[in-house]
């Protein structure tokens, strides 16, 4: 990774990092294999209505899958987020696995990560690594530029409703109606490719039409600057046991601290 991958991520809060944890395919699908097979009681599965396949979602499993623990505690990827944030530190956020099988109609719908979560900061980046080839098509987009709007989007339930429903904060805007006036960054995957953005980063990703899945492994990390948030309701992913005061640093057992210099 060079100086000027870096200035282009800061620039535009997303960039595409080829082959940088292409030693960590395997581990990373039998972790997916074990995950599926025995899912967290925060496993969201969306089963489309028309009776296509499903997009299978859980997080919050590193402590208990050796593979997803070997790869925040072994993998370069806490150096590397520390070099794209800025940041002397990185500390793990969470990991999201997304798992679109073939042929589902699920999109996700565009969307910021930041005011789902209960962290607050300028320094931070998800390190969304495919699993599978992925064509320009099927894979995740981000709006460069988005994370320096200065806002942060009401934070929307997969069903349509609102996660905190008295929030007041601004719907997000019709991104693809404005596809003609924004900058909107995709690229064809090998696996073992990562998209590296940051949490405030507009981003959404279409149905997964191929005959193959898509199978990605999300590591989130925060930098210097992360804080405790308190949010309008019950955070995705919930930790329910953390106990910090509002604009605390993020100094817990939840959040290990991986890299530092």
């Amino acid at each position: 990774m060079t100086d000027a991958d870096i200035e282009l991520f800061q620039a535009d809060g997303a960039i595409v990092l080829r082959g940088v944890f292409r030693d960590w395919v395997e581990p990373l699908r039998a972790g997916v294999a074990r995950n599926r097979a025995s899912p967290s009681p925060l496993e969201r599965t969306v089963r489309p209505a028309d009776g296509s396949a499903a997009f299978f979602q859980d997080y919050c499993n590193w402590q208990r899958i050796p593979e997803y623990r070997a790869f925040v505690f072994e993998s370069p990827a806490a150096a590397l987020a520390a070099r794209l944030m800025r940041s002397k530190t990185a500390r793990f956020f969470h990991e999201h696995v997304l798992v679109k099988d073939p042929g589902t109609s699920v999109v996700t719908p565009w969307h910021q990560d930041q005011p789902y979560y209960c962290v607050d900061g300028g320094q931070s980046v998800s390190l969304w690594i495919a699993l599978d080839p992925v064509a320009r098509d099927t894979v995740m987009e981000c709006v460069a530029g988005s994370h320096l709007w200065g806002k942060g989007f009401k934070p929307m339930r997969f069903d349509g409703t609102p996660l905190y429903p008295n929030d007041n904060l601004e719907a997000i805007p019709d991104i693809d109606a404005r596809r003609g006036e924004l900058r909107i960054l995709g690229w064809e995957l090998e696996p073992g490719d990562a998209i590296a953005f940051t949490f405030r980063t507009v981003h959404g990703a279409p149905a997964n039409t191929a005959s193959r899945p898509r199978r990605a492994f999300s590591a989130r990390w925060v930098g210097d600057d992360a804080v405790f948030a308190v949010r309008a309701g019950r955070t995705s992913p919930p930790f329910p046991n953390l106990k910090l005061p509002a604009g605390a640093p993020l100094d817990a057992p939840e959040f290990p601290l991986v890299h530092s210099h």
